[in-house]
């Protein structure tokens, strides 16, 4: 091995070394963390929140060796890759130190320690998350794509965990057993512990990136139009959806007081304009919380859709768009109504679909 060899090994050792530390502190501090709030130990959470301080610091000065590596080595191809997934992935575990922090402060407000099921459920958030943590850190470290692919499909699951995490917290607010203000601090632990999830998912995302140069694939948003019968207006939403942008979401519709067939006017117009309105067939709207959270998005074309959905999953995104002119309850009674529905649904779907997923999405 020659000397430039010799001194680029070393420093790749010096910053891997720093990596795998600092993803150990940040670790510890958001077990300490959720410790301090399930114990009330305020002596440990006050602890956890100056121990960040050090993270801090640490993250800085891996960001100085990036920056040297640079410099000193113009490296290309792998070594760069693995230089510029550190900087970001410093990011994450920042982050992580200051969801660690965040949970520490709100643990010294509260009155009393957790109710017994929100005790639990913090635990069980925690202790996901944290092994998903230590998992995506492992795989970065080991360069092992194959289990960074795991980790990235485990961290997804977590999303189902927080959606019944949060209901329990909700159920225990209405008991009114608690100060308005314990609520509310340990619904900020929740959250942040939920977010914990998504930076492993990033740690794994730069591994793939670092380890065989594949970088993340665009989002693919699952998206659903209601109204009221779904037999036209809800219907021809996701017809143009589908044929506009089939590479950008997936897209179903529904009603709350779904017909029995579509609409006659709303069946010639799809075939007139190349839609397979054989594809189409009112469904009457899940109740089922865990199958509307699937969504991304629910387009509403009728006002106070909320009132006919069951309880909104927290990340899902509920839109009520207006319509001018157009009733989509009695769209399908002309062309010229029609003409004007597929007009403006276009055009706010076309707005829609470019804030999710850039300009130039479409087909």
């Amino acid at each position: 091995m020659s000397h430039y060899e010799e001194r680029l090994a070393q420093d790749l050792a010096a910053i891997r070394k720093n990596v795998a530390s600092l993803g150990r502190t940040v670790e510890r501090a958001l077990s300490d963390a959720v410790r301090a709030a399930l114990t009330l130990d305020r002596d440990l959470a006050y602890s956890t929140v100056l121990a960040d301080l050090p993270v801090n610091r640490k993250v800085r000065e891996c960001d100085q060796q990036c920056h040297a590596f640079v410099a000193r080595h113009l490296p290309s191809a792998g070594h760069l890759r693995f230089v510029s997934s550190v900087l970001r992935l410093n990011i994450a575990l920042e982050r992580i130190g200051d969801y660690a922090v965040a949970i520490s402060r709100e643990a010294v407000q509260l009155s009393a320690p957790p109710p017994e099921t929100v005790a639990r459920d913090i635990q069980l958030l925690a202790e996901q998350n944290t092994r998903t943590l230590n998992q995506a850190m492992q795989a970065f470290n080991d360069g092992n794509a194959e289990m960074a692919r795991g980790v990235v499909g485990l961290s997804k699951q977590l999303a189902a965990t927080f959606d019944r995490v949060f209901s329990d917290l909700i159920s225990a607010g209405e008991k009114g057993k608690r100060p308005q203000r314990d609520l509310f601090a340990l619904l900020v632990m929740f959250n942040r512990l939920g977010r914990v999830g998504d930076q492993a998912k990033n740690i794994c995302e730069e591994t793939l990136f670092t380890v065989t140069g594949e970088t993340k694939q665009p989002k693919v948003y699952r998206i659903l139009f209601v109204d009221s019968r779904n037999d036209c207006a809800s219907q021809i939403a996701a017809a143009y959806a589908s044929k506009a942008f089939p590479e950008g979401g997936r897209y179903s519709s529904a009603g709350w007081n779904a017909s029995d067939g579509l609409a006659p006017a709303a069946r010639s117009f799809l075939d007139e304009r190349g839609y397979d309105s054989a594809a189409h067939s009112p469904t009457q709207i899940t109740t089922v919380h865990e199958e509307l959270a699937e969504f991304h998005v629910i387009v509403s074309l009728e006002p106070d859709a909320k009132q006919h959905l069951a309880e909104l999953p927290f990340h899902t995104v509920l839109l009520e768009w207006h319509l001018e002119g157009v009733d989509p309850g009695a769209c399908c009674a002309d062309q010229e109504a029609l003409d004007s529905l597929l007009k403006q649904v276009g055009m706010r779907v076309t707005q829609l679909m470019e804030t999710l997923r850039g300009e130039g999405t479409g087909s």
